[in-house]
């Protein structure tokens, strides 16, 4: 009889894992790559993890990332990452656990194959299923259809799900999420009127915070950009001891996410995207789609986003007689990982799982006939 699944969502800028059946990550460390731990000393954090998924407190992140928007670009540094969270942070023994890999909706096939290799001959785990991000943020609210808005650190997707199976062709894919944001903020900042000597430890952790704690979508950005009163500054004080203001960059930081045009990019913003994924969906099943939007990643935390969201696609949708709610849980930041965790302890999941007799028989490449 396996013991639990470890579950495992890899992110840009953090990994999370645990057992199945918790109903928040036990671990979240950096991505990135890490070395061999020795007794009595670890890099990660048990303690518990913020709505986001950041645990805080961490160092200057190591330089050393595997994986950038998405997809793994370091295998070494993966397999080191997650032998660090078995033999460290876990404290258990791979060959003894199956694991539940989230994936990225935009992850190449060969990194699936990979991953199961690392998985399998590496760590040498018994069992192996991958999942979609986006139907595990479904799974998260108890959905095996709709459609989810995912706007994490290093990139943001909108997937369509029908009954479990991803509808790959109305998946979308935006370059503009929270890392982006972050230095477009520090661009703003330094356009303020705020001194230059108030900016000068802006770090990317301070960066962060100043996010976090002071920045929002607008409802109605041009008529808040041009509207003086509408800018409700906002104080933050810096590490150094130096206090700044901010005035309009506390909405114009976000706002990229609905107009990627701010930014130089000519990809239409995540409203719009969702509505494209919608269209593309089978019409028999568009309704039920359009009734489960859920919203997931740290980077849809702003305060305004779900309403903004939900403004956006009503406008789009006008004349079509539908009125469109989104789902937003305040623990969003994690909800892949928390789909997982519920997924992996249903009875009817245990059929779900590539065993490593059929990695052995098959290869790699079963993966794409296991996980469709």
């Amino acid at each position: 009889m396996l013991k639990p699944a470890v579950i495992i969502d890899s992110g840009s800028s953090f990994t999370r894992a645990g057992f199945a059946g918790h109903t928040r990550p036990q671990f979240v460390l950096r991505t990135v790559q890490v070395p061999p731990c020795s007794a009595g000393s670890t890099r990660d954090t048990q303690r518990r993890p913020s709505a986001s998924g950041s645990t805080g407190g961490f160092a200057a992140a190591p330089t050393s990332r595997p994986l950038k928007y998405g997809i793994v670009e370091d295998w070494d540094g993966m397999k080191s990452l997650w032998s660090h969270l078995f033999s460290c942070s876990l404290k258990v023994l791979p060959e003894e656990h199956p694991v539940l890999l989230a994936e990225s909706p935009s992850c190449p096939a060969t990194n699936r194959e990979k991953a199961a290799e690392v998985l399998f001959e590496s760590l040498a785990v018994p069992a192996l299923h991958l999942a979609n991000t986006g139907f595990l943020s479904l799974c998260a609210h108890g959905r095996v259809t709709g459609l989810a808005v995912e706007a994490g650190a290093g990139v943001s997707h909108v997937t369509s799900v029908c009954l479990g199976q991803t509808l790959r062709k109305c998946t979308h894919r935006l370059g503009v999420a929270g890392e982006l944001l972050s230095t477009h903020l520090h661009r703003l900042l330094l356009e303020s009127p705020n001194e230059p000597s108030a900016l000068q430890a802006l770090t990317k952790k301070t960066l962060s915070q100043l996010k976090k704690q002071c920045c929002y979508v607008s409802l109605d950005y041009e008529r808040d950009l041009h509207d003086q009163g509408s800018h409700h500054p906002a104080r933050f004080r810096m590490p150094d001891g130096h206090w700044i203001t901010l005035g309009k960059e506390r909405f114009c930081c976000p706002e990229p996410l609905f107009q990627p045009k701010l930014l130089q990019h000519s990809c239409p913003g995540l409203h719009q995207l969702a509505w494209q994924s919608l269209q593309a969906v089978p019409s028999h099943a568009r309704r039920d789609v359009l009734g489960n939007i859920v919203l997931s990643g740290g980077s849809s935390l702003f305060p305004g986003f779900p309403e903004r969201m939900c403004l956006g696609l009503n406008l789009l949708s006008q004349g079509t007689g539908v009125q469109i709610e989104v789902l937003a849980s305040p623990e969003r930041g994690t909800a892949a990982w928390v789909g997982g965790s519920m997924a992996a302890s249903l009875t009817s999941f245990q059929s779900a799982w590539m065993t490593k007799g059929e990695y052995q028989e098959h290869g790699a490449e079963y993966v794409h006939t296991k996980f469709q």
